[in-house]
């Protein structure tokens, strides 16, 4: 699996967690440099994010040069790469996705075909994109592993789902930005995958409620994070990066950034209307069609999750039930 040129990111290094900085297949330890970037050791991603349009040019000489303690990528162990203390969720954000979600939670037991449902709902979503605004819910820093972290399906539950996401990640404080000052803010890109307990997302006994996001996404381990923090004058463009989780070798969800309703700088934009923005804060993006609940498969003991979005590098996430 390629992994990018250049990045930011959080390893292991005999058990102690270092911020480096990527090179091929090498990895820089900050710590050994601080000094000469005006930082005090130890140093950690989001101390650089902190500090981010002063730092960036100063790590891509570091990139560039020998100096200080290298490791092979080889050797080390990938952990997620910033500890955020915001994270903000996009939810419905994909056209498809939300025209298969649906079919699926639709009753069309009462006269109405599955096409209406598909009709009604693209309808809906279209106008949705031309006149409304995107929709947000907050998720818990508990939840977040590694990229390659084994990930333990909560005791009890039965309807376990993946949902691949683009992540931007916040380099600036920020608040109330215009669609324009949007990207500014933000310091690279990275991957996440935002599992759901379905069968936890509406509650029973309190229907009017709606939905209830803590319980069906917030388990540890549920958000699986990075490898890398790519910038975002690395990762190319944004709007046609290509999103795709597979299961045990298949395919499951497989789409470009195009399919967004919202994209990344309205989505910036929106949320910073209400959140004070801070560096290292998470915006996941949405999730493109393809989830579980589509295919009628759920996750279960022993699959194994491998998800890629362009320039971004991969995620391989093996699942096993409680015991």
């Amino acid at each position: 699996m390629p992994v990018p040129a250049f990045a930011l990111g959080t390893v292991a290094v005999h058990g102690v967690n270092r911020a480096v900085v990527l090179a091929g297949d090498h990895v820089l330890q900050i710590d050994s440099i601080a000094d000469g970037l005006g930082l005090s050791a130890p140093v950690t991603v989001r101390d650089i994010l902190d500090e981010w349009e002063r730092l960036l040019p100063a790590l891509r000489d570091a990139a560039r040069s020998e100096d200080g303690e290298w490791v092979a990528l080889a050797e080390v162990t990938v952990t997620a790469p910033v500890e955020p203390r915001q994270i903000l969720q996009a939810g419905a954000n994909y056209r498809t996705h939300v025209i298969d979600l649906a079919v699926k939670h639709t009753d069309i037991a009462k006269g109405r075909s599955e096409q209406q449902i598909r009709d009604e709902t693209a309808a809906m979503m279209d106008k949705r994109a031309a006149e409304g605004d995107p929709y947000f819910f907050i998720g818990l820093p508990s939840a977040v592993t590694g990229p390659y972290d084994v990930v333990t399906l909560p005791a009890g539950t039965r309807k376990n789902d993946w949902e691949l996401e683009l992540v931007a990640v916040v380099g600036a404080r920020a608040f109330q930005l215009t669609r324009e000052e949007a990207l500014g803010a933000i310091a690279g890109y990275t991957i996440a995958n935002d599992l759901t307990t379905r069968e936890l997302v509406f509650r029973a006994d309190m229907p009017e409620i709606g939905t209830d996001w803590l319980r069906a996404k917030n388990a540890p381990g549920f958000l699986p994070l990075g490898p890398w923090i790519v910038p975002k004058e690395d990762a190319g463009e944004v709007a046609e990066m290509r999103l795709t989780l597979e299961l045990d070798d298949k395919a499951m969800q497989d789409e470009s950034t195009k399919d967004m309703l919202f994209d990344v700088a309205a989505l910036v934009s929106a949320v910073s209307q209400t959140v004070q923005l801070l560096p290292g804060d998470l915006i996941l993006t949405g999730s493109p069609a393809g989830n579980g609940m589509h295919w009628g498969r759920l996750l279960r003991d022993g699959d194994v999750m491998t998800s890629t979005i362009t320039g971004l590098g991969y995620q391989q996430t093996p699942v096993v039930a409680s015991s």
